[in-house]
């Protein structure tokens, strides 16, 4: 299965890069994993609704030009849907036995996701009803398809 994360902005700090190459190493054994990174919108202080709504917009578009009529897209929203590790591995798994060979896991800039995007989602996950810098949802998001993967092939984990 290949393991597509689409984000919104490059990420500047070395710890995150650092974590984000070890965990992308960690599943080189379980999937193949890229990334793609589209840049985001430089958004003032207080900007009004419709221009925080055309920034979604154009960071969606951005979004939109790679995500593969084959992908199963799962969009990270804050609105979506909360599932456990355990859930989540059952999806990957799921998926897999399914025929999905490409999931695409798309992470919006600061403002979130454009409605264009939650629109072609398949699924949107959510990790929290809390609020996460994008660049370490990535992060985060890698921890735990890793766990995942590590739960789906019964391998120890720490809980």
């Amino acid at each position: 299965m290949e393991i597509r994360i689409l984000s919104v902005g490059k990420i500047k700090e070395k710890y995150l890069n650092d974590g984000i190459g070890e965990y992308a190493k960690r599943l080189s054994r379980y999937c193949k994993l890229t990334f793609l990174q589209v840049p985001d919108e430089k958004t003032p202080d207080k900007a009004s609704d419709a221009l925080n709504t055309q920034i979604r917009e154009t960071e969606g578009e951005r979004l939109m030009k790679h995500i593969r009529e084959q992908d199963y897209v799962i969009a990270l929203a804050i609105e979506g849907k909360m599932l456990d590790s355990v859930e989540l591995s059952q999806m990957i798994g799921r998926l897999g036995v399914e025929g999905k060979s490409s999931v695409a896991f798309v992470i919006g800039g600061s403002l979130g996701l454009s409605e264009k995007v939650l629109q072609r989602a398949d699924y949107k996950l959510s990790f929290s009803r809390m609020t996460f810098p994008h660049q370490l949802m990535q992060m985060i998001l890698l921890e735990q398809i890793y766990r995942g993967y590590r739960i789906l092939n019964h391998e120890p984990y720490h809980k």
